[in-house]
């Protein structure tokens, strides 16, 4: 009987999970079946469409956070349930109510008169035995409610008529306040028509904060765009700013009703009326706040991912050897030189900028560096005298192209355990000249390393539930790691552990075992290394790569489980595996149809195929170094209606940021992203994009640059 309700209860969770995502309920039913097996969002994406009817990782991510929040729901029921039995007040009806509460507000409300420990005054009213004459005053059964409360005046009790009338005023407004059917209307009045009203603080002058421009706003909160909800916020969480939010009250109360008959009419109205603004009002009014502040957490959680995930997706330079400069003034510039591979060939610090000023001793170190090592990339930081550094550099006529990188969170790895860890003997600010360097040759690897809120593409980061935003961003870096592959015998230890499978203690074991060993020969030498074991290979096998492996399948996203289906595929064909792979003209002869069986079907066969077409594809567009050619200005010589390019840094809801190599980032407003009507900024434009831009205006004493991207703009 309890396995049978427990199997309801389970497809009554998938049905609504359904429902809610827009996809059949089967698809539903696979996904959180190999999910209770301990497969990852990347590995069921990629490896099992059979079961999920092709899901991508979007979805196959939304069925794994729907299932959590009504598990922690149905966790919830249950506390409430015990905690109603031990009460001794669960009734037949109570218990149905919540059982059928598909919400956690909706299961709240109903536990909310039950809470045990509640000090309120309809509580102290009731303990002085009171609820009588509530109940006959909403009943309407007495014609004189002065001579009603009189009966109820005793030693111990209310001292006089007003006083229990008093007393049972505060359990009708409890009553009404507390009724769960009332409190679901009001919730959604108050989410449909709650108007926010936002102040300066009694006595608080915001002309010198941040927040001056919000005083006096007012407007429904389900308009109010999320970056604005987030500011007023923090503005009133800093005693700067004075929030109120409510639906015009004639239609809170006309909501409420008219309770009681006859004589008491006036009594019971005023009770209900206290009960909406004592009670009920200001509960709402957190409810819509915490509901408003959820929404824009989610939306600024939504664009920070979708601005790492481009970040980390970045074009990579490759394999060329790589001039390092961490620009400064006082201290100098930090200088590393770096192989192919990443490796620190060099490292030294030159000082061409003011103070110094030594521009020839620089030019004859960095001149000899280019030579000795062959550099083919000199790439320069872009934080403070990034453009002084670069505009240097270019001077030297070195025959190398000079890149802006980001430096962002540069600094956080160079005193991160794991930069100790790969340089013990270097100087903290070397360091962070590597960071910048290995950026530019393979951003996904280097990225992977920092914290991703420290690399500088949030939006009101600090503001966001800190647990939802960590989980956000984890499941995108470990997306981006996946969809690019990672080679296992040069990936770092941070790197390989957001491999789908792979932890951080097993990324340790396997960084060690080759060290130890040698380089692993093939994936399935991965089941040698201490505390891998079959699910975890499984998992993590068709994520990793090993180039120039015995297994010329080792170097693609084939899954070494579907190798069987390649063999069948070249033996038909009367060729070796490696001569299909990179082969489009003879896959073209391959007929998916006569490789489906048993778990695998024409999805999987069909991106087999693809895989072996285009081998090891990297979803990361090439890196183009002509982009990188113009000239940056300075912010002095810029002037309203000059037209430039630039790259964008950083996207929010309310535009883009824009680096147009003055060292200050331009603003697009989002209503300047296009001559058409722009809802989400993201939907036009993304992180490192490359775009044509028309200035607006320059504010140099605020350096603040108003850019354009709408071609009417343009002369």
């Amino acid at each position: 009987m309890e396995a049978e309700a427990t199997g309801e209860r389970s497809g009554w969770i998938a049905a609504g999970i359904a429902a809610a995502l827009g996809i059949r309920r089967e698809q539903v039913e696979g996904t959180v079946a190999l999910l209770a097996g301990g497969a990852t969002v990347p590995f069921i994406a990629r490896y099992r469409k059979e079961a999920t009817g092709s899901l991508d990782e979007v979805a196959v991510a939304a069925i794994r956070d729907r299932l959590a929040a009504m598990q922690r729901l149905e966790d919830r029921r249950e506390t409430v349930i015990a905690s109603l039995r031990e009460q001794g007040v669960l009734t037949p009806a109570l218990l149905a109510g919540v059982m059928g509460a598909e919400t956690p507000a909706a299961l709240e409300d109903l536990y909310l008169p039950f809470r045990p420990g509640r000090r309120t005054r309809a509580s102290a009213a009731r303990e002085q035995g009171l609820a009588p004459l509530a109940e006959a005053l909403l009943g309407g059964e007495c014609a004189d409610p002065e001579a009603e409360a009189r009966r109820y005046v005793r030693p111990g009790g209310p001292v006089d008529a007003a006083e229990a009338l008093a007393g049972a005023k505060d359990i009708i407004a409890a009553t009404v306040s507390e009724d769960a059917d009332v409190r679901a209307a009001m919730r959604r009045l108050f989410a449909e028509a709650g108007v926010i009203t936002v102040r300066a603080a009694r006595g608080k002058d915001l002309a010198a904060t941040p927040y001056a421009d919000y005083a006096g706003y007012t407007g429904t909160v389900r308009a109010m765009p999320a970056h604005r909800v987030h500011a007023v916020l923090r503005g009133a969480r800093e005693g700067l700013l004075s929030l109120t939010v409510a639906p015009p009250e004639r239609r809170a109360l006309a909501l409420l009703g008219k309770r009681g008959r006859g004589p008491v009419a006036e009594v019971v109205a005023a009770a209900v009326q206290d009960g909406y603004r004592r009670l009920l009002a200001p509960a709402m009014e957190r409810e819509t706040l915490a509901a408003a502040k959820e929404r824009a957490d989610l939306e600024a959680v939504r664009v920070f991912a979708a601005n790492l995930r481009r970040l980390l997706l970045a074009p990579a330079l490759g394999r060329k050897v790589v001039l390092a400069v961490d620009p400064g003034f006082a201290a100098g510039c930090k200088v590393a030189c770096l192989d192919g591979q990443g490796k620190l060939l060099d490292a030294t610090v030159v000082r061409p900028l003011p103070p110094h000023r030594q521009e020839a001793k620089a030019g004859v170190v960095l001149a000899d560096l280019c030579r000795r090592y062959g550099v083919e990339v000199i790439a320069v930081g872009n934080g403070h005298g990034g453009r002084e550094a670069r505009a240097y550099l270019q001077t030297l006529d070195l025959e190398v192209p000079v890149i802006t990188v980001s430096e962002c969170g540069a600094s956080v790895y160079s005193a991160s355990a794991e930069a100790r860890r790969e340089f013990p003997d270097l100087d903290l600010t070397l360091r962070s000249a590597v960071s910048i360097g290995r950026r530019l040759q393979n951003p996904l690897a280097e990225l992977v390393k920092i914290d991703p809120q420290a690399l500088g593409v949030g939006q009101y980061q600090h503001d966001v539930d800190g647990r939802l935003l960590a989980a956000a961003l984890g499941d995108t870096v470990v997306s981006a790691v996946n969809a690019v592959g990672v080679e296992m015998n040069t990936a770092s230890a941070l790197l390989l552990a957001r491999v789908s499978g792979i932890g951080p203690a097993q990324a340790e074991r396997i960084v060690a075992f080759r060290e130890e060993h040698g380089p692993f020969g093939s994936r399935r030498a991965l089941r040698d290394v201490p505390g891998i074991g079959p699910k975890t290979f499984e998992q993590a096998a068709g994520f990793l790569r090993v180039a120039r492996g015995a297994d010329p399948l080792d170097a693609t996203a084939v899954h070494p489980m579907h190798a069987p289906v390649v063999r069948a595929m070249a033996a038909d064909l009367g060729v070796g595996v490696g001569d299909l792979i990179g082969n489009p003209s003879l896959l073209r002869k391959v007929e998916p149809e006569c490789y489906v069986h048993g778990a695998v079907g024409l999805p999987t066969v069909q991106d087999i195929c693809a895989e072996l077409a285009a081998p090891g594809r990297d979803p990361r567009p090439p890196f183009d170094l002509s982009v990188y050619e113009d000239a940056p200005a300075s912010v002095d010589d810029l002037a309203p209606g000059m037209a430039l390019s630039g790259t964008v840094t950083n996207v929010t809801a309310f535009g883009a940021f824009v680096d147009i190599g003055v060292g200050t980032d331009g603003l697009v407003h989002v209503s300047e992203l296009a001559d058409s009507y722009v809802a989400r900024p993201l939907d036009v434009v993304g992180v490192h994009d490359r775009v044509a831009v028309t200035v607006l205006s320059v504010d140099l004493k605020r350096q603040r640059i108003a850019l354009s991207m709408r071609e009417s703009r343009r002369g």
